[in-house]
């Protein structure tokens, strides 16, 4: 089976990234699927009643790293 895989990386503000979790947020809430927007390419994911979610934090002196991942 092939494998599609997209990775964004954006510069924007704090408030800005709780907007864009908060939309993910609500979309989970809402429906089954969460739509992206990517290049003119729109394309819809289904996501199942049940997900695993992991956090990872990572610390360094100079920069800190949060990843969010549903499966």
């Amino acid at each position: 089976m092939d494998i599609l895989e997209i990775s964004q990386k954006e510069t924007m503000s704090r408030e800005e990234a709780a907007a864009r979790l908060r939309a993910f947020a609500d979309d989970l809430a809402r429906n089954n699927d969460i739509e992206f927007d990517r290049g003119g390419i729109r394309m819809k994911v289904h996501v199942p009643d049940q997900v695993q979610v992991k956090v990872e934090l990572e610390i360094e002196s100079e920069e800190s790293e949060l990843e969010i991942e549903l499966t």
